[in-house]
């Protein structure tokens, strides 16, 4: 370099350590949500956020539309199999327990609205823990919600997987578990995986015969209550006990 000459470099900005691709993207996400309300994101955008718990760098974008196109709605993908979110290029194990957790929380916050309170009188609390813990089943579930004289709930009994029918579900059988409880009244409840919620046949037989097995035995059949997810429906609104 001849003497004198000197060359001005010019100057560039330190790059932050933690500095990755899309950190202004996560920020920006993270401010919607904060100040947006429960409508501020997309259902892909909430899967994104979800994602960067489990993934710390890189675009979570193209996994989380990956994850709607494969299993159809946020509620699908949220309760989908561990195993089958990993099927997913990009979602690992700690990326499928992440979506897993949230799934979780839902069941259990829902859950909790209709403990030790007033089944009846909190209708629509229980319907939607229902619709929350059964709809997205892809097997028949059978259950039987034991009350006490309050009508708070003291056994949530999962009877067993497949059709209501005698051969699933007997009706002495629920009533000799609701006298071995303490319970003096009952409440019904199964999913029909088709998705229509509207009771079967055999869905109505079998409600008569328990629900005339507990009038011997001084035990109350409130209701029936089918969950589909295309809604739910109540046996006794529909004059069907």
């Amino acid at each position: 370099m001849p003497r004198g000459i000197t060359i001005f470099k010019k100057n560039t900005p330190a790059t932050p350590a933690n500095a990755h691709y899309g950190f202004g993207h996560r920020s920006r996400l993270r401010d919607r949500l904060l100040s947006g309300g429960p409508e501020a994101l997309a259902d892909y955008e909430v899967l994104e956020f979800l994602l960067f718990a489990a993934i710390k760098k890189g675009d979570t974008k193209p996994i989380a539309k990956a994850l709607l196109a494969r299993f159809g709605s946020l509620s699908d993908v949220l309760n989908a199999d561990a195993k089958a979110l990993q099927q997913t290029d990009g979602v690992g194990e700690h990326s499928a327990a992440a979506l897993k957790s949230v799934a979780i929380a839902a069941r259990r916050m829902a859950r909790s609205e209709v403990a030790d309170q007033p089944i009846l009188a909190s209708w629509q609390a229980l319907i939607d823990y229902l619709v929350i813990d059964m709809a997205h089943l892809k097997v028949e579930r059978v259950r039987v919600l034991y009350l006490d004289t309050r009508n708070r709930l003291i056994d949530d009994h999962h009877v067993g997987d497949g059709s209501i029918d005698e051969a699933s579900i007997h009706p002495r059988e629920v009533i000799k578990r609701a006298m071995d409880v303490g319970a003096a009244a009952l409440i019904l409840v199964h999913n029909h995986p088709s998705g229509n919620a509207e009771p079967s046949k055999a869905d109505i037989q079998i409600t008569k015969k328990i629900a005339e097995a507990g009038r011997l035995m001084g035990v109350t059949v409130h209701d029936h209550v089918i969950v589909g997810r295309e809604g739910h429906v109540s046996m006794r609104a529909q004059g069907l006990i």
